[in-house]
């Protein structure tokens, strides 16, 4: 096909523009849009010659927009107003107001768009936003589907449940869905978005879990462990190991958890081996928050977990330390949380971007993988 024109709205670090490059599909990204100073450093870093807009997509023109003309808009606007911890705005919230102006402007442009791809959080597909969204294709003339997918679905052990709508100037999308996610189970809702997930019996669960039951060590319960048993067990999802950096035991030490951090949170950490099939979903609070915001890794495979938790409660602070620094516990690198969330080894950071900057960077991003498998849906 002849090549695109590119939109990239809240463009971030690239996951868009480098899944564009994954997909294989011919286009060029015309215009970029962020007002994310340390992401539009790091994305000037690896598209050098993408013109890159620090502008706030409101503050342009109708004009601005058309002299693009563009073919398809690429978009994940901010997730905030619909997180399930946030007080849950929608389009109240004032970060929504740029995506509002895209929906008003999105009718009035002199050549609509033949493809549209927007990424969002869990939540979003119930919210007054989606539903003005919706509204505004129908009335463009737009085809749509809607998916809540997690990286799982294309071999990636990491849970990160995202929903996605395709949207495109045409009668029907011709592309079956195992064509392009050849692991899933698809199920037949008329009403909410389809959820994609692998077909392995009890890998699909959400680590968002309720906890119940008899809690057997590390604050985890009986089903909390039989969840983890099945995720490991789905041979149809990588290894950790596939996506870890090669270093030298003395570099990985930066990354190790202080004595002080394995005191206050060890019962709350999810820990996961080089040989697990599953990662919790890391967000932009990693490495500087532990509770809920990704998994750590053991270091020390040959210590036998939870014979350093059992009996954790029942030893003085120092010993219970000296027990925790036995599983050589660290945080995965942001190479390797890069890797996990699926861009490719040519994306670098620049020089200055801190380790910090560089977890939250990737948390505010999305997975390369699971978009490219979408947009050739929408361009098959």
């Amino acid at each position: 096909m002849e090549c695109l024109r590119v939109l990239e709205l809240y463009s971030g670090i690239g996951g868009m523009h480098y899944a564009l490059k994954e997909s294989g599909i011919p286009g060029q990204v015309v215009a970029a849009i962020d007002i994310n100073t340390t992401a539009n450093q790091i994305y000037r870093h690896n598209f050098p010659d993408t013109p890159l807009w620090n502008k706030t997509i409101e503050g342009i023109a109708l004009d601005d927009f058309n002299k693009l003309s563009f073919d398809m808009i690429l978009m994940s606007p901010p997730c905030q107003p619909f997180t399930r911890i946030g007080l849950q705005g929608d389009i109240s919230d004032p970060r929504t107001k740029s995506f509002l102006y895209v929906l008003d402007l999105l009718p009035r442009l002199h050549r609509l768009p033949r493809f549209i791809l927007l990424e969002n959080v869990k939540g979003f597909e119930s919210s007054a936003a989606r539903e003005l969204l919706v509204k505004t294709l129908t009335g463009c003339g737009y085809r749509f589907q809607e998916f809540m997918v997690s990286p799982t679905s294309v071999g990636i052990p990491n849970s990160r449940l995202r929903y996605f709508l395709i949207a495109k100037m045409s009668t029907s999308f011709s592309t079956q869905l195992p064509d392009v996610f050849p692991h899933l189970a698809e199920a037949d809702s008329s009403e909410q978005p389809t959820v994609l997930s692998p077909t392995c019996p009890g890998s699909c669960q959400s680590e968002e879990e309720v906890r119940e039951g008899q809690v057997l060590y590390k604050l985890e319960t009986a089903a909390d462990a039989q969840r983890k048993r099945s995720q490991n067990q789905d041979l149809s999802i990588r290894q950790i190991q596939d996506f870890l950096e090669p270093q030298k035991e003395e570099d990985l030490e930066q990354h190790l958890l202080p004595p002080r951090t394995l005191l206050r949170y060890a019962l709350l950490l999810d820990i996961v081996q080089p040989t697990c099939r599953r990662s919790v979903c890391f967000t932009k609070g990693y490495g500087r928050y532990v509770e809920g915001t990704g998994s750590v890794l053991q270091g020390c495979t040959e210590t036998q977990m939870e014979s350093v938790f059992t009996g954790l409660d029942q030893v003085s602070e120092e010993e219970k330390v000296q027990q925790l620094l036995k599983l050589k516990l660290r945080y995965f690198t942001p190479r390797e949380v890069a890797n996990l969330m699926g861009f490719p080894q040519s994306f670098m950071f620049p020089e200055g971007v801190s380790t910090l900057q560089q977890y939250r960077a990737l948390g505010n991003s999305l997975n390369v993988v699971v978009v490219s498998r979408l947009l050739q849906l929408l361009v098959s």
